[in-house]
């Protein structure tokens, strides 16, 4: 971010349509998601989408007897974009080499603001305001195995919890934590459940439905202290997709600048200034502006384990 009252000499550039085209599919490529939900393309202004709350009910009558009048129940819900940035700083001998920093664009933008929109989603982030959902309050459902209920009975229970709500189980989001406990399901037989050898190493479907893996859908817990019982660590999500959807304002925005003041915090939680000109550098800025909303009642997060202290 450029210090008050410097001159930033920034210039917005146009990368080439399919530049930024594979940015976005990337970045839809690498976020869970994105890959389940349904796109739609979102006005600067927000968009407000009809939803149907209730379905109408058919009746049985006698001959010649009028015919029942019923009205689906509906709602509406309001989607706002908001906007998804992060700013990737280089040396000037990138300058001389545009295939390098094609390459730096299109392998660290998008990983990054699919990982931050999948967290978002989750509820890992504080939604940007209102007009955009999340699915913290979802039902939890445990896939760790205990006593009482397995890996799979976890998974069967997400299944019912979302048919009860009126949804249909589609499709899974799951972190790499997720995968190591479905993994480890093992039958009555000491086979595993989810997948057909070892050497696949790999779980594409769940219940018939398909995975999509990201690393901003875990959420780590808490563990036990004294009175307080701990969270479990939320690991991934189940639910009923086309009750889901995202829009994307226009698409990525792009600019440049080699004078700028960057200001961030290292490591260390210090805060660093950065002179672009001065050190010979420049640096290029991304963002999105995007929204998601849901019906929540549809999904269902799944958990893993109590950290220990």
């Amino acid at each position: 971010m450029p210090a008050s009252g410097i001159p930033t000499n920034r210039t917005a550039i146009s990368l080439p349509a399919e530049i930024s085209s594979e940015i976005i599919q990337t970045a839809q490529e690498e976020s869970a998601i994105m890959r389940l939900a349904r796109r739609v393309t979102l006005p600067g202004r927000g968009l407000d989408i009809p939803t149907i709350t209730s379905d109408p009910e058919a009746e049985w009558i006698a001959e010649t007897n009028a015919k029942p009048v019923k009205q689906p129940g509906i709602g509406m819900k309001n989607m706002r974009g908001y906007t998804l940035a992060v700013i990737l700083p280089f040396s000037n001998q990138f300058r001389r080499d545009m295939a390098g920093l094609y390459d730096n664009i299109v392998a660290r933008l998008p990983g990054a603001l699919a990982r931050k929109f999948d967290a978002t989603v989750m509820g890992a982030v504080q939604a940007p305001g209102t007009g955009f959902d999340t699915l913290a309050n979802a039902t939890a459902q445990s896939i760790i195995p205990s006593a009482s209920a397995t890996t799979y009975d976890g998974l069967v229970a997400a299944d019912t919890d979302i048919a009860e709500h009126n949804g249909l189980l589609n499709g899974f989001g799951l972190s790499p934590a997720a995968r190591g406990i479905l993994l480890s399901a093992v039958g009555k037989d000491g086979r595993p459940l989810f997948v057909n050898s070892v050497a696949d190493g790999a779980i594409p479907r769940i219940l018939g439905n398909p995975v999509y893996y990201n690393r901003g859908l875990y959420i780590p817990g808490t563990a036990a202290s004294g009175s307080d019982a701990g969270t479990p660590a939320i690991v991934g999500v189940a639910g009923d997709w086309t009750r889901a959807m995202y829009g994307v304002v226009e698409g990525i925005d792009i600019s440049i600048s080699d004078q700028a003041t960057l200001t961030y915090t290292d490591e260390q939680s210090q805060t660093v200034t950065v002179n672009l000109w001065q050190r010979n550098m420049f640096a290029v800025r991304c963002e999105i502006e995007v929204g998601f909303i849901a019906n929540v009642d549809v999904f269902n997060l799944l958990t893993g384990a109590i950290p220990t202290a």
